[in-house]
């Protein structure tokens, strides 16, 4: 009997999907659902979509909240921010370009992006407060860009570029930067991706999204992802929300998003959980898309998820904006490791993923991984701040152990 899929909408916002096959239906769906219907209702969330998936078929799908206070139920196809789920997408993109010999990864990336040479490191301020720069001593690569070791960092989790910003604010630097750090010395999450997708567009000669949508996104028939919401699928956009200080979340107005001016290989991308299910097992294929066509090839794949940054360590991040995001630590207690486009766990979660497993996440509270050991990949969708709320995290644990445990 040839696999199948039949996804249900039900009503109070939940959609299932059940695979049949040679087996019959997919056991334990009904188990991982439960979860999720208990979890938001107890932790408060106004909405989520889960799916997970091996490198055959779909395993689970299943919506559960509303897309905002009108009460509307969110589906399976509900859009989301993904924001810096984006990176890994473009890092694939990068890869391409790699596999194609027109860039290096070890390679000074200022022979394609000029604005990157001649940087400066911040070594600190002086006693007026004034920002004390040096010249780097290092050129940055595309690998350090990728591992986020070049030293362009995201102010909300660094308080020295955080200063820094408030300092410079309203006289801006012609300059990138400043760099925080003498890139290839410490790993701290930060803009790197973002000049990476710059470094996409100048190579191909295409914007990131068309080149997206040509060379990932259409091939990998993920319909929904775009960095352009069109009118037509607003009424899917799933709304935003922010934590007040009381403790409850507070709805944002929800608008049809703007065309952006530009597109940001960091962040930016909308799209739905049956979507990024199709990125990951790509993925788990070893870089083989729907009906064999190849994105990637399989060592670039095998790539990703070797260790890129020696004795540093990654994924732990102190917070400096902590309206927009917790302090991060997404496996406590254990050494993490970044790859190309995944922070590396290097000891299993408990009752989850294995060690070697790939993930990251987006800044509303999305999140993915990818576990070539077990055959497995999840993504869970919420939309509010702050990142890596409590909450949220607690709901991408029970998630994570319901996959495991029941399918």
């Amino acid at each position: 009997m040839p696999d199948t899929t039949r996804r249900l909408f039900l009503a109070g916002g939940v959609s299932t999907a059940f695979s049949f096959g040679a087996r019959g239906v997919t056991s334990g769906a009904g188990q991982v659902d439960e979860a999720l219907r208990l979890a938001i209702a107890r932790r408060k969330i106004p909405a989520v979509v889960g799916a997970a998936a091996n490198r055959r078929k779909t395993l689970y799908a299943g919506a559960f909240g509303t897309r905002d206070t009108s009460g509307v139920p969110v589906r399976a196809d509900s859009l989301f921010q993904i924001a810096s789920m984006t990176k890994a997408i473009t890092t694939a993109a990068v890869l391409q370009l790699v596999e194609q010999g027109k860039v290096d990864l070890s390679e000074p990336i200022a022979k394609h992006l000029p604005q990157l040479a001649d940087l400066d490191v911040l070594e600190g301020f002086d006693a007026a407060g004034k920002p004390s720069l040096r010249p780097a001593r290092t050129q940055i690569t595309l690998r350090h860009l990728l591992t986020h070791t070049s030293g362009l960092c995201y102010d909300t989790w660094d308080e020295q570029m955080l200063r820094y910003a408030s300092v410079t604010a309203g006289n801006p630097s012609p300059k990138p930067g400043p760099l925080m750090f003498e890139p290839g010395t410490r790993w701290q999450y930060g803009q790197g991706v973002d000049w990476a997708g710059r470094l996409v567009e100048s190579i191909s000669g295409a914007t990131l999204e068309d080149y997206f949508q040509d060379k990932i996104l259409r091939p990998l028939s993920m319909s929904d992802t775009s960095y352009i919401v069109p009118e037509a699928k607003f009424e899917r956009l799933v709304c935003n929300y922010h934590r007040e200080p009381s403790g409850g979340l507070k709805q944002n107005e929800r608008k049809l998003p703007a065309r952006p001016a530009a597109f940001n290989g960091g962040g930016g991308l909308y799209s739905t959980a049956a979507d990024y299910v199709e990125f990951m097992r790509m993925i788990l294929n070893h870089g083989a898309g729907p009906n064999g066509m190849r994105i990637l090839k399989p060592q670039t794949v095998e790539s990703m998820f070797k260790n890129q940054i020696g004795e540093l360590s990654a994924g732990k991040m102190r917070s400096f904006k902590p309206a927009t995001s917790s302090d991060v630590d997404i496996q406590p207690g254990h050494t993490e490791k970044w790859g190309l486009g995944f922070l590396i766990n290097t000891t299993p979660y408990p009752g989850g993923r294995s060690a070697g497993s790939g993930a990251w996440a987006g800044l509303f509270n999305t999140f993915f991984w990818i576990d070539p050991h077990a055959d497995r990949c999840g993504v869970l969708m919420m939309q509010y701040l702050p990142f890596v709320d409590k909450e949220a995290v607690g709901l991408l644990d029970e998630f994570e152990k319901a996959i495991y445990r029941h399918l």
